[in-house]
């Protein structure tokens, strides 16, 4: 950090403006004593944080002020939450306690101050310390929901002030952000953060598309403004004709959900039509929501002809997060799509403020889904078996964006996430159904249990007295309660055989005259490399860990130091970090201090030379290098942030790395030799396989090839797209996605 004068004034009559910014932001929701109560929190605040900095330089209340803020004016918050903003770091950072949060403000702030307070201390080698403090986070909001919007808000001013973070923590967060609290803002209906969210990770994440597609949309900018104008002025004209009061705007796609589109189906900025979306806010009373949206969308639809697959009904059937609104896509006066979206404005309202604005009309609104969702939640943290990774696994199947709509053989109506099964419907009926289920009947036609279900199935579920979950139910079911109830129903059946095989082994070790005591267990199941005093118990009942298995044991020598876990875990680590090769190579430095360490790159994203990467230190497999945007690196940041470690490229010599490359065109006579004599003729390039496919004179090709890093292979790629013939040429990830490709 740059040495720099503080102004002390200065700071405080700064602090003294943006306090009054906050309290002008919470002006509406102030009741009498409110403003007492948040002056009470502030000054706490302030005294508490007050020798505290942040990365910037900045005193440290500045971000305590700012989460209180975007909870107020972005999300919609009240008193209550306010307070619990300001103070969300006290516990954490400072000497103040619980207790004393307790005192002066009551039990509801401080149980919100808990859920909102990291967990320390020892964690075994399975878990994960991220996904504890989120599980942690999660069990508040079974009773107060928000502990969530204000993680939420706190999360998006640090994503908004990340610039000052060294480059391998701003990738932790923005993989947690992308993985977890995207989201998660998404189910709770808040739209604006969700987007603000992705786009901020893009940022970081993928800094030069991200640049590429930010200066696309400026230079384009004048003429959507004017394409918006001349789209717009008719529809404005015939709803002032009908008495219709809205007002019509245009707005800009995210940047994310731009490249979400560029590469879902391959194809350039340029090619990407709905850059933007019209939206049409009707100011209606609650009675003529319904009628005067439809007589909206009959305007639009008399102008311009729509897309008879893109209509989207989600003012009869709202989505499970509350979310309101008819989606329709029309051609537009210059031969491009336009997505056109109608709502009122107690909708609009829901949809950007989400969880919060959805209490305030709770009266008027008929089908609660978000409170459906709460309740699920709930459920699955009442598992207390329920490891935290598999925890969060489950959680993060349900955070779905889109629902189906599956009705019961009585007519009822029952939202599950895309891809649900039959069984997923049966447990979604009951936990004994869902058990006991055999089989069902979709729109009277039988089906396996792993059917997928189609939106507006109907579905009746067959069960039998005989029937209990089997381990392969796990691969076909989607909805985080179902796997739940069949991961409890495997563990009970489990614990059983394990606790038969407790009487088996203390009789076997009685005859071999080893003491039968915990010290000796454990012993056990780390010299069988087991990962608990169960598993070793459920292996001898099986058979798996037979008496000449526990002699070799007995004969072994072998001590092992019983340490905890996370501090073997920890050992492991610096172990592997401390492992310098001999060997001459000097391609990547490794870890804070960048070291020339023992590594193997990773399959499924094949790094080379010049690609972002960072080390995953693996349980068996050492240290192994991932791109950072690699389909699994926001996975592994999120949830074992502890065992990132630094990783760089250094210069090199001649080293070929294996990559592989898509290329796409119109196929003509002679073009596989014109690609191969770029390759190997004019830069030298060794093939390793070429997979070629035409189809009714499309060229669809896979190349695998050596390359010595990024330079390389894009002057490569630069080349080959010169080819005639040839439309495109893009790298993919792995080997593994060859098949997909030509799926």
């Amino acid at each position: 950090m740059k040495d720099y004068i503080i102004d002390i004034e200065a700071e405080k009559s700064e602090i003294l403006k943006r306090y009054r910014t906050l309290l002008r932001a919470c002006k509406s929701t102030l009741k009498k004593g409110d403003k007492k109560m948040i002056r009470m929190a502030f000054d706490m605040a302030v005294e508490s944080h007050k020798d505290m900095r942040r990365k910037s330089g900045e005193p440290y209340i500045y971000h305590p002020i700012a989460v209180a803020q975007i909870a107020a004016e972005e999300i919609g918050l009240g008193t209550t939450s306010i307070v619990c903003a300001l103070l969300h770091d006290v516990v954490e950072d400072t000497d103040i306690s619980l207790e004393d949060i307790e005192q002066e403000f009551g039990k509801k702030v401080a149980k919100i101050i808990d859920g909102l307070t990291k967990i320390s201390g020892v964690f075994d080698a399975n878990s994960s310390i991220q996904a504890e403090n989120f599980r942690k986070m999660l069990l508040t909001l079974a009773d107060d929901v928000r502990v969530i919007l204000i993680k939420l808000a706190d999360r998006l001013h640090n994503m908004r002030t990340m610039n000052f973070m060294p480059r391998d923590k701003q990738l932790k967060i923005c993989s947690e952000t992308v993985y977890l609290y995207a989201p998660l803002a998404h189910r709770l209906g808040l739209y604006a953060i969700k987007s603000e969210l992705e786009d901020l990770s893009m940022k970081y994440m993928e800094p030069e598309t991200y640049k590429f597609i930010a200066t696309k949309l400026n230079e384009k900018k004048a003429e959507r403004e004017h394409f918006v104008k001349e789209f717009v002025g008719p529809i404005n004209k015939i709803l002032a004709e009908l008495d219709l009061n809205a007002s019509v705007v245009g707005r800009p796609k995210s940047i994310h959900s731009i490249w979400n589109k560029m590469k879902k189906k391959g194809i350039p900025f340029e090619e990407v039509y709905d850059l933007f979306a019209i939206r049409i806010i009707l100011d209606s009373l609650p009675e003529n929501e319904k009628s005067d949206s439809w007589k909206a969308y009959s305007i639009v639809t008399d102008l311009y002809r729509p897309n008879p697959d893109r209509l989207r009904d989600w003012i009869s059937s709202p989505k499970a997060n509350g979310y309101e609104s008819l989606h329709t896509t029309v051609m537009g006066p210059k031969g491009q799509w336009v997505e056109v979206q109608i709502r009122t404005q107690r909708m609009n309202e829901i949809a950007e403020k989400g969880f919060a604005a959805h209490w305030k009309y709770k009266e008027s609104s008929s089908d609660s889904g978000l409170d459906q969702w709460v309740s699920k939640v709930r459920e699955m943290l009442s598992n207390p078996e329920a490891n935290a990774l598999d925890f969060l696994d489950d959680f993060k199947m349900n955070l779905f964006s889109d629902e189906i709509f599956i009705f019961t053989p009585k007519g009822d109506l029952i939202q599950l996430p895309v891809e649900a099964t039959a069984l997923d419907f049966a447990f979604e009926i009951h936990s004994d159904v869902g058990a006991k289920c055999i089989g069902a009947k979709v729109n009277h036609k039988l089906v396996p249990l792993s059917y997928k279900l189609q939106n507006g199935d109907q579905v009746e579920v067959i069960t039998s007295g005989k029937q209990a979950p089997k381990e392969d139910w796990l691969n076909f079911v989607v909805t985080a309660k179902a796997k739940a109830k069949i991961k409890s129903s495997l563990k009970e059946e489990r614990r059983k055989i394990a606790e038969d095989g407790k009487e088996i082994l203390e009789r076997k070790l009685k005859s071999l005259k080893i003491t039968y005591n915990t010290d000796n267990i454990l012993k056990l199941s780390y010299y069988f490399k087991l990962g608990s005093t169960q598993d070793v118990f459920y292996n001898v009942a099986k058979g798996i860990i037979d008496l000449k298995d526990l002699k070799e044991f007995a004969a072994s020598e072998k001590v092992v130091e019983q340490k905890p876990v996370q501090e073997i875990e920890t050992d492991q680590i610096q172990k592997l970090i401390k492992q310098v090769k001999t060997k001459d190579s000097d391609i990547l430095l490794i870890g804070e201090d960048l070291q020339k360490i023992d590594y193997t790159l990773s399959n499924c994203c094949n790094p080379i030379p010049g690609d972002d990467v960072f080390g995953f230190v693996t349980v068996s497999d050492g240290i192994k290098i991932h791109r950072t945007n690699c389909p699994n690196a926001t996975k592994l940041m999120s949830s074992f942030g502890y065992r990132i470690v630094k990783a760089k490229w250094t210069s090199q010599k001649q080293v070929a790395f294996l990559t592989g490359l898509r290329i796409l065109g119109i196929d003509e006579v002679g073009l596989i030799n014109n690609l191969t004599q770029v390759i190997s003729n004019d830069f030298k390039v060794n093939m390793r396989s070429i997979t070629v496919d035409t189809d009714q004179g499309i060229f669809d090709g896979t190349i695998m090839i050596y390359v010595n890093d990024t330079t390389h292979l894009d002057n490569l790629i630069k080349k080959l797209k010169e080819v005639k013939g040839i439309s495109d040429v893009t790298r993919f990830d792995s080997e593994i996605e060859t098949s997909m490709v030509k799926k």
